[in-house]
């Protein structure tokens, strides 16, 4: 049987992701298995940076870092305690975090995929982030020994993560709307 590392060392199939951009020129991506961090947090992290430009989300990420905005948790916030910072992130039931690892993680893996498209020779100031998903990892297993001689499950959630960089699209100038049509009648009254 052949140990994780040195499969990883073998030539490796090029990497899946669940979502492939629409123009693959105009995109870069970047991605991370089996990452040491929890993935609760991760994913909230990553939802809080989808759809937002790379600038924007660069410089959301380190101010949360610096505790200036939070990470609002939507859907795990089951005990996470509320912050006035997350009302202006848009948060409904004003619960927050600042999950530094997680961020840390995100913030370098949008980093990652920048360098990606700047060797591809994108406009950096038109990327944002079309596409971001954090999934559940294989558990690490330890154990943790409780009263009465037992034993417990004490396991890590790592996570595994993909990001995509595109440039936005110029949009097309609206053409003028057509004159509608009008009935005979419509033109009696209009002349009259």
């Amino acid at each position: 049987r052949s140990s994780r590392s040195s499969r990883a060392t073998m030539g490796r199939a090029k990497a899946k992701y669940a979502s492939e951009p629409a123009n693959a020129t105009k995109s870069a991506k970047a991605k991370g298995t089996d990452l040491r961090v929890h993935f609760k947090n991760t994913r909230e992290s990553a939802m809080a940076i989808k759809k937002m430009g790379y600038v924007a989300a660069k410089k959301y990420l380190e101010d949360v870092l610096e505790h200036k905005r939070c990470i609002v948790f939507r859907r795990f916030c089951g005990g996470v305690g509320r912050t006035a910072q997350a009302k202006n992130e848009g948060s409904t039931n004003g619960q927050g975090r600042w999950p530094k690892k997680s961020v840390e993680l995100v913030l370098s893996m949008l980093q990652n995929a920048a360098s990606n498209a700047e060797v591809k020779g994108l406009d950096m100031e038109n990327l944002y982030v079309s596409h971001v998903q954090v999934n559940q990892a294989q558990k690490g297993r330890r154990r943790t020994y409780r009263a009465h001689g037992r034993i417990n499950a004490y396991m890590s959630c790592p996570c595994h993560i993909e990001l995509i960089l595109s440039e936005r699209e110029t949009g097309v100038q609206k053409a003028e709307k057509p004159t509608p049509k009008l009935t005979k009648r419509q033109l009696a009254s209009i002349k009259a």
